[in-house]
């Protein structure tokens, strides 16, 4: 093994330009790892700490600054940066009803080619040290994934899911033979909910009993509210929670959050492209 000066000798290089260079080349490094890690950092603290590294080296390509998934996430290993782990919570309650004569029409298909040709509902569970117990029932298009309505209450009831629907009707407007989907709750069973989707041309698919598969895309916008907001806040009161819950949905995850499935835009970039398209 010979050591640097034998070797610069051998290719007549003085040894000193050796290690200028080679100290330039480092210095040159470590300053373009410390302004990345400035950039990570940013984009981490600007998604509440809620991003990871394919997220953030999607915001970073788009900027400008090449840079592998790889890259991103040792440098946020080596910061101690990690987005928010989810924390699973089953919560029991919701009575189901008979599913005779209720078809699923969505058969797992959550593709679609405009807005309000297929809309999803469900409900969840949000706790609050004033109330216990709230619920948030939401209505989901899965043409652009957006939040276009969403009711909170104190008690699980058809009048909030019928809140959620009159609000997507005003945001979006129904469509004749549209599909709006939902599990079997007796919230979106009843005879009122049932009415209303009637009187507005709307079919209703339901899921089959103890399958989430068929509404995954309203499960995966649970996951992302528990995993992003919910499980990483302790809310004292109802009104507290549903500031949160407001900032969330329409802030955050209709106006800001990139989504994989989207091609990595929000859903209100993508509803705002259909519009420039069709104008």
């Amino acid at each position: 093994m010979y050591d640097i000066r034998t070797l610069c000798k051998a290719v007549k290089l003085h040894h000193s330009v050796y290690y200028y260079h080679k100290t330039n080349k480092e210095n040159s490094y470590k300053k373009a790892n410390e302004e990345l890690d400035k950039k990570i950092k940013e984009e981490y603290e600007k998604s509440k700490k809620r991003y990871g590294s394919p997220k953030i080296t999607k915001i970073l390509n788009k900027q400008g600054i090449k840079v592998s998934q790889k890259r991103v996430a040792r440098r946020m290993k080596l910061l101690g940066l990690r987005s928010i782990i989810v924390k699973k919570f089953n919560h029991s309650g919701n009575k189901k009803v008979n599913d005779k004569n209720k078809e699923n029409l969505l058969e797992q298909d959550f593709k679609a080619d405009r807005p309000s040709e297929k809309w999803v509902g469900d409900i969840t569970y949000i706790y609050t040290k004033e109330t216990g117990w709230t619920y948030l029932s939401i209505v989901m298009d899965l043409f652009d994934l957006k939040i276009i309505g969403w009711s909170y209450g104190i008690n699980m009831t058809a009048e909030l899911v019928i809140e959620a629907f009159e609000k997507a009707k005003i945001e979006r407007g129904t469509r004749k033979g549209m599909i709006f989907h939902s599990d079997l709750g007796s919230q979106y069973t009843s005879n009122e909910y049932e009415r209303i989707l009637m009187e507005n041309g709307v079919i209703h698919s339901y899921s089959k009993k103890g399958y989430p598969y068929d509404n995954a895309s309203m499960e995966s916008f649970n996951a992302i509210l528990k995993k992003e907001e919910v499980n990483v806040n302790t809310y004292k009161t109802f009104k507290e929670a549903k500031l949160a819950i407001f900032e969330f949905i329409e802030s955050w995850y209709n106006n800001t959050r990139i989504h994989s499935t989207l091609d990595y835009i929000t859903p209100n970039e993508k509803y705002n492209e259909y519009i420039k398209n069709i104008a």
